[in-house]
């Protein structure tokens, strides 16, 4: 029997066309206030959005206003003067018959009714809320997950007013032009790279899609004429999480790399945190620019560090961290000495945020609490706090002068993931999301490589207001980070127009030895249940094999042109020192994924699949 296969459009393409069809829908019918055009959730992937489509006979304003369950749930917007009017609704409830009032300029006023269909059960719903609408405002909390969960986002009540139905990945965070900016759920290597960001809108509609040779992970930063730093790694390189890429907003292309294995001791051993190896030395997850001081500050999980360097040329500046392990030369040179009472060091920190006045903050995870093993610190012990530190560069001394959450000891702790935020001085938010209980005791591990049935998630999400705590929400998974953010930003309008695909994944590495093989002419035998996915850039080719069995993808071309490409079968979930999104790990390890990127492909090719000695035909011939 052949190989399955599909072609897969990329999701910009089929939002384009759906986009496109409801405007033509739009064009043709008589929508008007009173009898508008409905879309819920227009662009595939957000069920708690839609867009509400009509004409006016005159320039109007409308007020777009959705009804909360009580009055404080309300959530409105004011779209600007026009006879088109393609408006997006933001907050709908879940399984729920919701009104929207749609109040024009000229004082008609009418309601729109719009039915949800109930929250699927990847969707976690909040388990605890303290809040207020006062405190809150407009703003919500949008989680982005770690565990096997869809990104959400909760208002003051702890309600779901949205989510989506592609995993996205790593931090969630606001574009300067109101877009929304997270990593893709397009996985080009395990554990959890990903093809790069996508620039989105709440409604879902995928602006750009940032592609990088190397693969996104963890977390942006916007410059401020609009183009990115974004973290990734060498292609194909033998460590990772260990480069910085700046790219262009307009074109999606490299400007700039930083590599930190230039300015650090990596293969120095004894600078690892207890979740550090050679191959992941660093573990970068987080970036902030500070324009101030033209620097790059990194927070390097396996080295226990948080390190800033110059903009320009990448030479290292300082190091935030505890100095024992590190060369002599790095401890005189660049790190700091702890100055006042109630200091502790870092442990695997994650968010570092560098304040207006240069103070740093960071989520302090505590994980293993020291860099000599036989002082490791178990989870029942453990605490995670966000703390902020004022640095004084010139006397290289270091002083602690705020943290939250040790005083809650090990109900806080998260050894991974997590974040803060600062929003003016004595206002922070701090966010344990990768807390974690097996058999009602703290989980030794992370809560996403061990989801049995007797391990329960959480992630608390708080923020502190001159040392007390004005909101805190509760939800039942392991959540990457946390944002407090609108739904509808300054002046938003919609914006129509077709998605775009920028940048380029690398050029898929190949097997140099050939390995002898009979040619069978047989098709590839029906246990494997090999099938073939082709998308715009790359094709997939996934099997499941058993463990350790030696396996190749061949593409077959003409005048016995092959390339080879290596299926790795041993696999295994446990192997990967920081899970720090599970949503790509398969329960059966043995069932893999194969990207190959079309990117310095030419011509027909087929598919065949070698395994040990023989070499089985797909039945499936691709063109690039």
């Amino acid at each position: 029997m052949a190989a399955q296969y599909k072609n897969k459009e990329h999701l910009i393409i089929q939002q384009n066309k759906r986009e496109a069809e409801l405007l033509k829908q739009l064009e043709k019918g008589n929508y008007t206030a009173e009898n508008p055009l409905v879309q819920l959730n227009p662009y595939l992937i957000s069920p708690l959005t839609a867009l509400i489509l009509f004409y006016t006979d005159t320039a109007q304003e409308i007020q777009v206003t959705v009804k909360g369950k009580n009055p404080q749930g309300d959530i409105l917007h004011v779209f600007p003067r026009s006879r088109k009017h393609v408006l997006p609704v933001y907050g709908l409830y879940p399984d729920y018959e919701n009104m929207v009032e749609l109040r024009l300029s000229g004082g008609e006023i009418t309601t729109v009714k719009i039915r949800t269909e109930p929250l699927p059960k990847e969707v976690p719903c909040p388990t605890l809320c303290k809040g207020s609408k006062e405190h809150m405002g407009d703003n919500v909390i949008f989680l982005t997950q770690t565990s096997k969960a869809d990104a959400l986002a909760c208002d003051y009540n702890g309600d779901v007013r949205w989510y989506l139905t592609i995993n996205v990945s790593f931090d969630l965070k606001r574009l300067r032009n109101g877009h929304l900016l997270t990593g893709t759920d397009r996985l080009i290597r395990l554990p959890y790279y990903v093809s790069g960001v996508y620039e989105m809108g709440v409604h879902g509609k995928i602006y750009k899609e940032f592609r990088l040779p190397g693969g996104y992970h963890h977390d942006t930063f916007e410059m401020e004429d609009g183009n990115i730093l974004m973290l990734s790694q060498e292609p194909d390189g033998q460590t990772v999480e260990d480069w910085l890429v700046l790219v262009e907003r307009k074109t999606g292309n490299i400007l700039k790399t930083w590599d930190y294995k230039k300015i650090l001791p990596y293969e120095c051993e004894t600078t690892y945190s207890g979740s550090g190896s050679a191959h992941d030395w660093f573990h970068n997850n987080a970036v902030w620019y500070d324009k101030k001081t033209n620097s790059i500050t990194l927070s390097g999980r396996h080295q226990d560090a948080i390190i800033n360097i110059d903009y320009d040329s990448g030479d290292l500046n300082w190091i935030i961290g505890d100095p024992d392990g590190w060369p002599e030369n790095y401890v005189e040179k660049y790190f700091f000495t702890p100055v006042g009472d109630d200091f502790e060091w870092s442990y695997e920190q994650h968010g570092v945020v560098v304040c207006p006045d240069g103070d740093i903050m960071m989520f302090d995870n505590g994980h293993y609490r020291s860099k000599k093993k036989e002082n490791y610190m178990p989870a029942s012990q453990s605490y995670s706090r966000g703390v902020k530190y004022q640095i004084d560069q010139k006397k290289r001394t270091i002083r602690q002068i705020w943290q939250y959450g040790k005083e809650r000891g090990a109900d806080f702790f998260s050894p991974y993931i997590c974040n803060v935020e600062y929003y003016g001085d004595g206002r922070y938010m701090v966010h344990s999301g990768g807390i974690a209980y097996k058999d009602g005791k703290p989980l030794e591990g992370l809560g996403s490589m061990d989801g049995g049935e007797n391990t329960v998630l959480n992630s608390i999400t708080c923020e502190i207001v001159n040392d007390q705590v004005v909101y805190e929400l509760q939800v039942p998974s392991n959540a990457f980070r946390a944002e407090k953010i609108p739904f509808y930003y300054a002046g938003e309008t919609m914006e129509t127009g077709e998605g775009k695909l920028l940048g380029e994944l690398s050029i898929t590495p190949e097997v140099d030895t050939e390995i002898p093989a009979k040619d069978t002419k047989e098709m590839v035998p029906d246990h494997y249940g090999l099938s073939v996915t082709e998308e715009e850039d790359r094709i997939l080719i996934n099997a499941t094999y058993q463990k350790g069995e030696l396996a190749m993808i061949l593409l077959w071309g003409e005048n016995n042109e092959v390339h080879r490409y290596y299926v790795n079968t041993s696999s295994n979930n446990k192997n990967f020192e920081a899970m720090c999104v599970g949503t790509f790990i398969k329960e059966d390890p043995r069932n893999v994924d194969v990207f190959i990127n079309k990117n310095g492909l030419q011509g027909e090719f087929f598919i065949k699949l070698l395994t040990e000695d023989v070499i089985y035909d797909t039945g499936i011939q691709v063109v690039f």
